[in-house]
């Protein structure tokens, strides 16, 4: 029988058990890995999750409370004054482009699922503004449908792991693909959580704190940070910078 070719071959067992200890040591780093994004609803994780690109979820977590307070659910969005929405989101940057994506989705909902952010990614992917990494995000903690995020951290922390190779990584949704392939389908969410937490606190782009890092001993790239444990527990933050 033909493979199904939207499913990739199946790695390596040396790999996948690598992939594997891997996140079990993250899970033991980070116990309480989850997103970091705060939300009530789904409707409220769709919006937030627009606004956190760019900007840190702080910074967002900081003005939703009045986002929120003015405009609870798509029709009140759909229907917002432009130079409202503006104001408020505006410490996001890039808050005209982000209110466009506001304005258009929440106007989608409305259209299209009656004001219901809709629990499925063939559906999520229709809304002006929403691609799958923003599907996956809101899938994984609003419903409980396993997703993998491949944000800008998990996307450095697979190439810097070799979990995908140089090719793959190039593509968002062929990476995603590709760790798919490594973990049950049930762990994808959890897996992503502790990727970003990781790349957020040690793992970072420019200076990684290797000589800190807990999964050191499995990482291919183990060098291209400090490897001094007191130079690299210094470069460790307590909490994502992003």
């Amino acid at each position: 029988m033909p493979r199904d070719d939207a499913r990739p071959p199946r790695p390596e067992t040396s790999l996948v058990r690598r992939a594997r200890k891997i996140d079990r040591v993250l899970a033991e780093t980070y116990p309480d890995a989850d997103c970091e994004l705060d939300f009530r609803n789904p409707f409220q994780l769709l919006v937030v999750t627009v606004l956190s690109a760019q900007t840190t979820d702080r910074r967002v977590n900081a003005i939703s409370p009045a986002l929120f307070a003015a405009f609870p659910n798509a029709f009140a969005l759909a229907g917002a004054d432009r130079a409202v929405v503006e104001e408020i989101i505006r410490p996001t940057g890039f808050f005209r482009a982000k209110t466009d994506s506001l304005l258009t989705l929440s106007a989608d909902l409305v259209e299209k699922f009656d004001g219901q952010v809709p629990g499925n990614l063939k559906d999520l992917v229709t809304l002006r503004g929403v691609g799958r990494k923003t599907a996956n995000v809101v899938l994984g903690n609003a419903f409980g449908v396993p997703g993998l995020t491949v944000d800008t951290h998990f996307a450095r922390l697979v190439r810097r792991f070799e979990w995908v190779s140089a090719d793959v990584a190039k593509d968002a949704v062929k990476t995603e693909h590709a760790v798919g392939a490594l973990f049950p389908r049930k762990d994808w969410t959890t897996v992503s959580h502790r990727l970003i937490w990781h790349g957020r606190r040690r793992c970072h782009a420019k200076k990684p704190a290797c000589g800190a890092c807990p999964v050191a001993h499995w990482c291919p790239s183990f060098g291209i940070g400090p490897t001094d444990p007191v130079e690299a527990a210094e470069l460790v933050t307590t909490q994502g910078s992003a």
